[in-house]
C-alpha cells in the first residue's frame, strides 16, 4: 500500500523530482548528449525532444500522484517507501521515464 503523505510532503517530494529531471537535462545539454527542451509551469514539466515528440510529467496534488505521459503510454505513480511506483505494474518512476526518454530521444538516457 502506498505511503500516506501530507500535502506539504507531496509538494516537497514532487518539486524535488521535477528539479532533478531539469538538472539532468541541463547536464545533457552542457555535455552535448541530447538537446531536450524543458518547460516547467508549476507542477507540469514538458520535455520536447529533437524529433518533435514530447513527454509530460505532471503532479496531481488531489490524488498525491505523479503522472507521466509519453508517446507510447500514460502512467500514474504513487509514493511508496521512498520511491514513486506505477499504480498498475509497480515500475519505478525514474526507470519508466528513462525508458520512454530513451525511446523518444533515440539514444540511451538514464534519469
Amino acid at each position: 500500500m502506498p505511503t500516506s503523505l501530507t500535502d506539504a510532503q507531496f509538494d516537497a517530494l514532487t518539486r524535488e523530482v521535477l528539479a532533478s529531471i531539469e538538472a539532468k537535462i541541463d547536464r545533457w545539454l552542457q555535455d552535448d548528449v541530447i538537446d531536450i527542451d524543458s518547460q516547467r509551469t508549476g507542477g507540469l514539466l514538458e520535455l520536447s525532444f529533437p524529433n518533435g515528440s514530447k513527454i509530460v510529467v505532471n503532479t496531481q496534488p488531489p490524488l498525491h500522484e505523479l503522472w507521466l505521459a509519453a508517446k507510447s503510454a500514460g502512467r500514474h505513480f504513487k509514493h511508496d517507501a521512498g520511491r514513486w511506483v506505477d499504480t498498475k505494474d509497480g515500475a519505478e518512476f525514474l526507470a519508466a521515464l528513462s525508458r520512454h526518454a530513451s525511446e523518444q530521444g533515440q539514444c540511451a538516457l538514464q534519469f
